[in-house]
């Protein structure tokens, strides 16, 4: 009687797996896209890469994305990747010197021409390869690398000359080549995550922020401040960083698919963060903001300095001077 109940029993189980969905074809990995911004470069770079990576491995890796924060500020963002709790996160290079010192070259200023002379160098197939590995020792691997905008300065008040900048309380990115050079204009720098510059500019804890006009627009800063001012000094990178403990635990196929499909989504996203710099400057004058340009001779002396003071920085420890000349070795071949 128990042998026969013991069989009748197998039987049921077996039949209602049967009704089961298969196993096969469900997403074997998830793969979660951080950022801090939303509705830039950086998420269009995640959006395409989502379609990319899906061409190539169907639903092996289930992609999902956060940007604007919702996985934490940057440097829990930066620290999720390292622990293994965020796949992906993508940033501009300014974000990363404290896990490696070697990604401020990237903020050298004047070192790029335009946004193309930006793609040119990052995209050179060779110095590509070698942006990719340039962190390993840290436990980063770069999967995307794209131009996101020209460096601007929003301010509560108008800063027509460098002298206003003087005694200014300006947000930063966590870079010495952001900090460095406002310091020796005379201004107070601070590096704050992007989630805390609104209630900072609100209060008057702080009095501006160097961004990309992409941010200022898709987070309506204009509502807070209207004046921007034109540096011209610096053409931000950004790139996209996995842990390489998760990248090595995967599949031969994902590996490479994940390699082929941040490279194919940096160069399909390019003309579009190109356009999108013009769209957001048109947007920010359409909601009652300004675009200042310095004056030529303060301009040429912020450039004069900014490159004094940039080049005691990288040329301060030997493996940052070594990646900075390599870089301008391939800006010269790019111009």
């Amino acid at each position: 009687m128990k042998k026969t109940y013991k069989a009748a029993f197998a039987l049921l189980i077996l039949a209602s797996l049967a009704f089961l969905p298969a196993r096969e074809g469900r997403a074997e990995v998830v793969m979660k896209l951080a950022s801090a911004t939303i509705n830039d470069v950086q998420h269009e770079w995640q959006k395409v890469f989502a379609e990319e990576l899906a061409a190539r491995v169907g639903d092996k890796v289930k992609v999902e994305i956060y940007p604007a924060s919702q996985l934490g500020t940057i440097p829990r963002m930066v620290e999720g990747v390292l622990l293994g709790t965020v796949e992906s996160f993508i940033t501009p290079t300014a974000f990363l010197p404290g896990t490696d010192p070697r990604f401020q070259i990237y903020d050298a200023p004047g070192v790029f021409d335009s946004p193309e002379h930006v793609a040119r160098v990052i995209h050179d197939p060779a110095y590509r390869d070698h942006l990719e590995t340039l962190a390993l020792d840290k436990g980063i691997r770069v999967i995307g690398a794209v131009f996101n905008s020209p460096m601007l300065l929003l301010s509560r008040q108008p800063v027509r000359t460098l002298d206003d900048l003087k005694g200014l309380k300006i947000r930063t990115f966590a870079s010495p080549l952001q900090i460095d050079p406002l310091k020796d204009l005379g201004a107070s720098p601070l590096p704050l995550a992007l989630s805390e510059v609104v209630p900072a500019l609100q209060s008057g804890n702080i009095d501006g922020m160097l961004a990309g006009m992409p941010i200022l627009t898709a987070f309506k800063f204009y509502d807070v401040a209207t004046d921007v001012t034109n540096l011209q000094s610096q053409q931000i990178v950004s790139v996209n960083v996995v842990g390489e403990a998760w990248f090595q635990a995967q599949t031969p196929e994902v590996r490479e698919a994940i390699r082929a499909a941040g490279r194919a989504a940096e160069q399909a996203v390019l003309p579009w963060g190109i356009a999108n710099v013009e769209r957001s400057n048109k947007a920010w004058v359409e909601n009652g903001g300004q675009i200042i340009d310095l004056p030529a001779d303060d301009r040429a002396r912020m450039m004069a300095r900014f490159a004094e003071v940039g080049g005691a920085v990288l040329r301060a420890e030997p493996s940052i001077a070594e990646e900075y000349d390599l870089l301008l070795e391939v800006i010269e071949q790019k111009r």
